[in-house]
């Protein structure tokens, strides 16, 4: 069961980000906190979004933007947490143009302060936010415009969910948001969490068999 969702999963990402496909994803991975980091580029207008940007792997991402000849709009953080610290800093003076983007729930600083409902937008594509709170207050989930992939941040890991004992976390709260902001995407939407602790990789929405949520 494990290897059929990781070929359907990997089946599908190459199909929606590989070279044919109109928009650009990239995936990449910062050990220490095991955080995913999230590439989304428009290949017409070039136009991109950086999504969980981490401090110590910003020149990396910097970098890899370059390469492929991207202009970063806007480096969007999730939420803001102890256990990674936001790149978003970084790439603002690395590269110029870009701005910082969190919930104004969070309470952090940012150039833009987005609520639910609000759309984040580069080329023709446009990430929704839905506000997703229960690990913190300003949690938020970034949804592709055609429902093909979110983005859960802590939300909605790997067969679990972030934590909900600290920093104004509520485990009633997230039993909710996952219920009704995520697990109402389409079945072939592709989840993509902020973490995975364990080594597994980011499964299709319909695999929702393996996934644990907190109890209300």
């Amino acid at each position: 069961m494990a290897e059929a969702v990781l070929r359907v999963a990997r089946r599908q990402l190459s199909q929606r980000g590989g070279s044919g496909a109109p928009i650009l994803l990239r995936q990449m991975f910062e050990p220490v906190s095991c955080t995913f980091t999230y590439l989304l580029g428009d290949r017409e207008s070039r136009e991109a979004v950086l999504i969980d940007p981490v401090l110590e792997t910003a020149p990396r991402d910097a970098q890899l933007i370059k390469e492929l000849g991207l202009r970063l709009l806007y480096a969007v953080n999730t939420h803001c947490h102890a256990d990674h610290i936001t790149g978003s800093g970084l790439l603002r003076s690395l590269l110029p143009g870009c701005q910082s983007v969190i919930s104004r729930l969070s309470g952090a600083q940012a150039d833009l302060h987005i609520e639910d409902g609000d759309s984040i937008r580069f080329g023709s594509f446009a990430l929704e936010t839905r506000a997703s709170p229960g690990h913190t207050p300003g949690c938020v989930t970034f949804v592709l415009n055609d429902h093909s992939m979110a983005f859960t941040g802590d939300a909605l890991l790997i067969r679990g969910c972030g934590r909900t004992d600290f920093q104004q976390g509520c485990a009633k709260t997230l039993y909710h948001s996952v219920h009704e902001k995520i697990f109402t995407l389409p079945g072939d939407c592709l989840i993509y969490p902020a973490h995975d602790y364990h080594g597994f990789f980011a499964v299709p929405a319909n695999m929702r068999c393996g996934v644990q949520t907190p109890t209300a």
